[in-house]
């Protein structure tokens, strides 16, 4: 009896702990951040590349006729790509610019299984088994993490995989443009005003929860990490194009000082040019791939 009694109480303390971790992983990103960037995340942010995705693909053996979700699918950088691999693709961001770019884009190609959705992750209605893979483009961090990961292995059929989707962003590295691109922007966001548009404290969560532990507590399996690198060579407009794709300096953000920001950005990184007038950036891509139990046993009342 006291042996219960002890294994009961510590299950509690575990359950408690488990609660108070997810209620301190969760960082609130404000709606609409991308609002008005379609256009410059269709056109300057880097396609993930062509051996990434047949490396996901090869290992998480899907069928051809199966369906896929692309969860924060952003202008489809893993919709389209991957799509010639599914019977039926969910494009799903709750952003509408986006989802209506994705739809153009669709409509344009005759891409007719592309099905383009208005929605959160966090609300999304899919039935149970519905997708033999499910995607996520780095965006992960934005959404709650448990409750997307519980989700995800409600939708997901039997042996089905999640894959998080990682690619480099041109102002974190160690070249010198890279370090003088990103003083600029610290520099413009502060004198904008605009240096809480994102949490100070975004990364925190996936620091004392890493994802894989996230998506392990949600009962996934582990496959493991891939990492792939291009050689990218970023010309001035491209710079100027991705900062305006991004959640932290918009266009809108930006306003009508646009043409100052950007000469701002050829005099403070033009001194790095290499001979050939670009940027040169080695940029990493990765994808995180966990997969469901064949058989998920539950554990509750035991």
């Amino acid at each position: 009896m006291p042996r219960q009694a002890t294994f009961t109480s510590s299950r509690r303390e575990l359950v408690v702990l488990s609660w108070l971790n997810v209620m301190v992983d969760k960082v609130n990103f404000a709606v609409n951040l991308y609002q008005g960037t379609a256009e410059y995340y269709d056109a300057y942010r880097l396609p993930y590349p062509e051996a990434m995705i047949e490396d996901l693909i090869a290992r998480c053996g899907v069928s051809g006729k199966g369906r896929l979700l692309d969860l924060a699918c952003g202008t489809g950088q893993l919709a389209f790509p991957l799509r010639r691999f599914f019977a039926e693709v969910w494009a799903v961001d709750r952003e509408p610019d986006f989802v209506q770019m994705v739809q153009a884009k669709a409509d344009k190609l005759g891409a007719s299984n592309i099905h383009p959705v208005t929605a959160d992750a966090e609300t999304l209605d899919a039935e149970r088994g519905s997708f033999e893979l499910a995607v996520i483009g780095c965006a992960f961090h934005r959404l709650d993490r448990d409750l997307v990961a519980a989700r995800l292995m409600q939708w997901l059929r039997p042996g089905g995989c999640v894959a998080l989707c990682w690619a480099d962003v041109p102002y974190l590295g160690d070249r010198e443009w890279q370090n003088a691109f990103a003083a600029l922007l610290d520099r413009w966001q502060t004198s904008l005003g605009v240096t809480d548009r994102v949490p100070a404290n975004w990364a925190e969560p996936q620091r004392r929860r890493p994802d894989a532990q996230v998506l392990s507590e949600a009962g996934f399996e582990k496959v493991g990490r891939h990492e792939f690198l291009i050689e990218h060579r970023w010309r001035l407009e491209e710079l100027a194009g991705f900062v305006r794709s991004t959640s932290f300096l918009p266009s809108s953000v930006l306003g009508d000082q646009g043409t100052e920001f950007d000469n701002d950005l050829v005099t403070a990184i033009s001194p790095f040019l290499a001979a050939d007038g670009t940027f040169p950036h080695e940029v990493g891509f990765a994808y995180d791939m966990a997969r469901k139990p064949m058989e998920v046993v539950s554990v509750l009342g035991q």
